[in-house]
């Protein structure tokens, strides 16, 4: 085992909490942690100097890792399997005695939140998958905390009303 596969499992624990501490989820600081370890067999099999401070450049690999991850969620914040899970969480009814089809108003709500823009679909799906506040969203949108608040308050309109033509 090399140097920094050997270091790499003594900081496997530490790297993930790194990773968690900075990611929305806990599969991206798994994914991440693969990354990482991805890179430095590559760096091993790649350069044939030594590291000076090999502590020091996994962290450095790491928090590089992370830019590149944010920066990849603002390009594409949404995916469509992302979208399922909001989907999940707005379309439970609220009255147990609803009587209507949950694939049914599943499917109405996918269709609700599909006709959104892409920001005010992204403020949406970062506030109820990601649990993120509206200043975090407006960072990662890059607009501001009232533009966020703007979105999500049109978003619910849009799945209320949206809902209530099918009820």
């Amino acid at each position: 085992m090399s140097g920094l596969a050997r270091l790499f499992e003594e900081q496997h624990d530490t790297l993930n909490r790194y990773f968690l501490k900075r990611t929305a989820h806990a599969w991206d600081a798994q994914d991440l942690v693969q990354e990482l370890y991805l890179r430095l067999l590559r760096t091993d099999r790649g350069s044939p100097e030594v590291i000076r401070n090999p502590e020091a450049y996994l962290f450095t690999v790491a928090a590089n890792l992370v830019k590149e991850h944010a920066a990849k969620r603002q390009r594409n914040p949404l995916g469509s399997d992302e979208l399922d899970v909001v989907i999940d969480r707005l379309a439970t009814p609220c009255d147990a005695a609803a009587g209507i089809d949950r694939a049914l108003r599943r499917q109405r709500l996918a269709d609700v939140i599909g006709r959104l823009t892409p920001k005010c679909r992204a403020a949406l799906v970062m506030h109820y998958r990601d649990e993120l506040g509206y200043r975090e969203i407006g960072e990662r949108l890059d607009i501001s905390t009232h533009m966020v608040k703007k979105y999500i308050v049109k978003a619910l309109a849009a799945c209320r009303l949206g809902m209530a033509r099918y009820d």
